[in-house]
């Protein structure tokens, strides 16, 4: 049985290493999960601006599910 996908929206700041990066970005995604919702968003952020994959990105603000 296929989990149902939800769409979820992330408006806020983006930390790279701890670091402040972006004051405000904004991404959205289709997920099963919240968690999987900020996985696909953080990976969004890192291929949009060039970051290789073992950059750590993280995103502090709250992410919605909007469906």
């Amino acid at each position: 049985m296929e989990k149902e996908l939800h769409k979820y929206i992330y408006d806020g700041p983006v930390m790279e290493f701890d670091k402040l990066v972006a004051e405000h970005w904004k991404g959205e995604t289709m997920a099963t999960s919240e968690r999987k919702a900020k996985s696909n968003l953080a990976y969004q952020f890192k291929k949009k601006n060039n970051k290789i994959a073992s950059v750590k990105v993280t995103l502090p603000g709250k992410i919605t599910q909007v469906s």
